[in-house]
């Protein structure tokens, strides 16, 4: 038991240094009252070592070994954890005197640490080293930190693509086109309370959309556009959440993704990863919503899911045909229903105007077409989408949509558009995905005489059908080549079939 005597409350090492062996109580084995420590396991009793600290860690409570309940104090390499215990006892001593009141301790145990110090000196000194290198370097990280509140992620595809063959829209060969640029994107994701996210993302571009090849939107590139390699804010939102089953997002600029399941989950990867083709990344009834507004994402259980939204074009604009509800929109609602957790059900409404579908004929994109001539556009779309895990590497998805545009004040027009989906993830080495997409991009199928005279009319039926495969060279580091076909060329069979041949290379940071 402790003496009841406490002694002065300077600095251990002090103490030790200025009591004398000669005065401990030679009748008084410091040994002499072991309880039983079984948790820590490993340390051979018998051992000076283990026997001293033993007596130390029962009489103080100081430490506890391992997470696995072992102790290993005289094994290769634990000459420094047991240092580490040491040092912790100390540690844990020198608190004990620094508490005013009759914080006792046996002059005995001051003679075990003594003795501990002298056998592990070495050990300590290292410890001791390595403590203020890591307490230095953590202040310096923390000084040079990008910030504390703030990560940053970064994404780099280099992208490759040729059209070796094949006739534009309208009807003229296209040379042997080759294409090589980038996408850039840095990505600061910023929490404020832990549960919220502001995303803003830079975007730099410089791979051209192969449209301007094709003069059709068909078969463009999900991670091709502009080649200025202009540096833009491209994403700029803040999601937070209202509760535990809502999540919402007001947004600068964003698009309908950002707030809703697209339903598509291997082969939408916004370029970078997945399919190689807008159209194939996901269904084109997305792209009739982007722009600043406000999204909502509801859970009502595990199994059924309500996106609603609202996006404007030009938000910003404070112009006649500009701001949020005068220029350009798309409103969304979505029910995604969700069976298990293999499959998922989408029923999605779009009400837009002056938003196109991006995708399909040049007939199928009328805002595109004809606000130039002054005309404007109102559509509602539905779609329905759907994807099967029907095995941990074979899934099978799709979408059909149909679009009912008005051109006001000239007539009506009927739009479809659908895809199969099959994609086969982990296919050769985990983090591979083969896929492939066979499906028509939105065509014209009906449409008023009024605008049959505007010449909007697609008199065919184009298939899209692509293939890729996505090999994970590294964690950071994917190749994708890949190859589009489409038949009769924005749906006019008199234009022979395109052939697309690219590889893109994703770096992520």
């Amino acid at each position: 038991m402790p003496s009841d005597k406490p002694i002065d409350e300077t600095p251990i090492l002090e103490q030790i240094d200025q009591q004398s062996l000669e005065e401990i109580d030679q009748g008084t084995d410091p040994m002499s009252q072991v309880t039983n420590i079984s948790q820590l396991r490993d340390v051979q009793p018998g051992d000076w070592a283990y026997e001293a600290l033993r007596s130390l860690v029962e009489r103080y409570g100081i430490v506890s070994g391992y997470p696995d309940g072992t102790f290993r104090g005289n094994r290769s390499l634990s000459r420094y954890e047991f240092a580490a215990a040491v040092k912790a006892t100390l540690d844990r001593i020198t608190q004990v005197l620094a508490v005013p009141g009759p914080n006792a301790i046996r002059k005995e145990d001051l003679a075990i640490l003594k003795r501990l110090e002298a056998e592990y000196t070495l050990e300590l000194a290292l410890l001791r080293g390595k403590v203020d290198a890591a307490t230095a370097r953590t202040a310096e990280l923390e000084l040079t930190a990008f910030s504390k509140t703030t990560k940053l992620a970064g994404e780099v595809i280099f992208g490759v693509g040729t059209i070796p063959t094949g006739e534009d829209a309208t009807g003229k060969d296209i040379d042997d086109a080759t294409i090589f640029g980038h996408r850039t994107r840095l990505n600061l994701k910023t929490s404020l309370t832990g549960r919220d996210l502001l995303l803003t993302r830079l975007q730099a571009e410089g791979l051209g959309s192969l449209s301007n090849r094709t003069l059709t939107p068909e078969g463009d590139l999900a991670f091709a556009g502009d080649t200025s390699s202009d540096v833009v804010i491209d994403e700029l939102l803040y999601q937070f959440p209202i509760n535990n089953n809502t999540q919402v997002v007001v947004a600068a600029n964003a698009d309908a993704a950002d707030f809703t399941n697209t339903v598509n989950p291997y082969l939408d990867g916004d370029g970078a990863r997945g399919a190689l083709s807008r159209f194939g990344t996901r269904p084109s009834i997305y792209y009739q919503v982007e722009g600043a507004g406000v999204g909502v994402r509801h859970n009502f259980s595990d199994k059924l899911e309500l996106s609603l939204g609202y996006l404007g074009g030009d938000a910003g604009n404070p112009a006649a045909g500009g701001g949020l509800f005068n220029s350009s929109y798309g409103a969304l609602a979505q029910v995604l229903f969700k069976p298990s957790d293999r499959a998922s059900i989408g029923l999605t409404y779009v009400h837009a105007y002056n938003n196109d579908l991006q995708t399909g004929s040049n007939d199928a994109n009328l805002a595109n077409l004809l606000n130039p001539l002054g005309f404007s556009v109102v559509t509602n779309s539905y779609g329905v989408e759907a994807s099967f895990q029907i095995s941990p590497q074979f899934v099978v998805g799709g979408w059909a949509g149909y679009t009912a545009a008005r051109v006001i004040e000239r007539g009506d027009a009927s739009i479809w558009n659908w895809a199969v989906t099959l994609a086969f993830p982990d296919l050769g080495k985990k983090g591979n995905l083969a896929g492939l997409i066979i499906g028509m991009e939105p065509k014209v199928t009906n449409q008023a005489a009024s605008l049959s005279q505007l010449g909007i009319t697609d008199p065919d039926t184009s298939l899209h059908l692509e293939a890729f495969y996505q090999y994970q060279l590294t964690d950071n580091i994917s190749l994708t080549p890949g190859i589009i076909w489409l038949t009769a060329p924005d749906h006019n069979a008199a234009n022979d079939d395109i052939f697309i041949g690219t590889v893109r290379t994703t770096f992520s940071f």
